[in-house]
């Protein structure tokens, strides 16, 4: 079953892409937690459609889709025998749709535990950050390396995302900067690497340009234990980046940040030649104007003169008569 968001609600208030309403009524709740994922990603560029599954049991008769802890959108399978997953599509995603959704279902009078929380993360709201790394890309066993995440755009928090990895990203406080320390490594660090910039949890920029590290090194010393370099005490995500192979560098459409600069400065390069035309255009017809009435006002005059005085010549022309009548 699918239902898009807002669909088969009542009494709800639209926003672009989501529905929202009144809260969920209170009742007991005694069914297992439903399951709840995102498909094709919970990371999604803006503009992107993504669909909200959520899994629960057979029997199920009803199934709510929460945002941000109020009701977002409601599906009744029509054969809850043979049905126990839903689906909620978002048609295209952005900062009102991104945010953390639960859901439930209800078996007779008997409601569902909440689902664990999903984060929908909108991606490429503004500008591309740069990452590096140092000493290099290339180190190992043992030595520590730092990433540097860099924003022109300020912000307040940075991301450093590994690709494929399912483990919560890191995330560090800072305005234009970031340093993610990394130690001592092992070969469990070596991977790609993306960082993007953020105002808020759910709204990030564009990712960076991919930084991949290379460990080398004896494999067999076990004093260095693997380690995620994503991980985080004081975060919870757990992002699903696409992997190299499947997201980023297959689709070099959307993120071929420099081919959209390139077309915005082209296109300020034509409105700006524009403006230049326009002006020039306009002192040329001023010019012109003024050169017309000028030579309106000349004939004017020798109109006028030859009408008062239709015997007598401009003073303009009398000395060049008085040569021709010299003997």
């Amino acid at each position: 079953m699918e239902s898009g968001l807002g669909d088969n609600i009542s009494h709800c208030c639209c926003l672009p892409g989501l529905c929202l309403s009144q809260r969920i009524d209170s009742q007991k709740q005694s069914l297992p937690k439903p399951t709840i994922w995102a498909k094709p990603n919970s990371m999604v560029p803006k503009g992107n459609p993504v669909t909200i599954w959520c899994q629960g049991a057979q029997n199920a008769v009803e199934y709510r889709l929460h945002f941000e802890g109020g009701l977002s959108a409601l599906e009744r399978p029509k054969t809850p025998r043979l049905t126990r997953r839903v689906k909620f599509l978002i048609p295209a995603m952005s900062w009102h749709t991104a945010g953390r959704y639960r859901c439930f279902y209800q078996i007779e009078e008997f409601w569902s535990e909440p689902s664990d929380p999903l984060d929908l993360v909108v991606i490429g709201m503004y500008d591309t950050p740069t990452l590096s790394v140092h000493p290099g890309p290339e180190v190992t066993l043992g030595e520590n390396v730092t990433f540097h995440c860099c924003l022109d755009t300020a912000t307040s928090t940075f991301f450093l995302v590994k690709e494929g990895s399912s483990r919560r990203a890191q995330h560090r406080y800072g305005n234009i900067q970031a340093e993610f320390p990394v130690g001592p490594v092992s070969t469990a660090h070596k991977g790609t690497y993306r960082c993007f910039g953020s105002y808020n949890n759910h709204a990030w920029s564009f990712p960076s340009e991919p930084v991949t590290l290379l460990v080398t090194g004896d494999v067999g010393n076990t004093s260095l234990l693997p380690t995620d370099v994503t991980s985080s005490t004081e975060d919870s995500w757990e992002p699903d980046l696409p992997t190299s192979g499947s997201g980023f560098q297959n689709n070099p459409g959307l993120w071929d940040h420099t081919a959209h600069n390139l077309l915005r400065i082209g296109l300020a390069f034509l409105v700006l030649v524009a403006i230049v035309w326009l002006v020039a255009e306009d002192w040329l017809s001023r010019k012109r104007a003024q050169e017309r009435a000028t030579r309106e006002a000349r004939w004017e005059c020798r109109r006028r003169w030859r009408t008062h005085f239709p015997d007598e010549q401009p003073r303009a022309t009398m000395p060049m008569v008085a040569l021709k009548a010299a003997p």
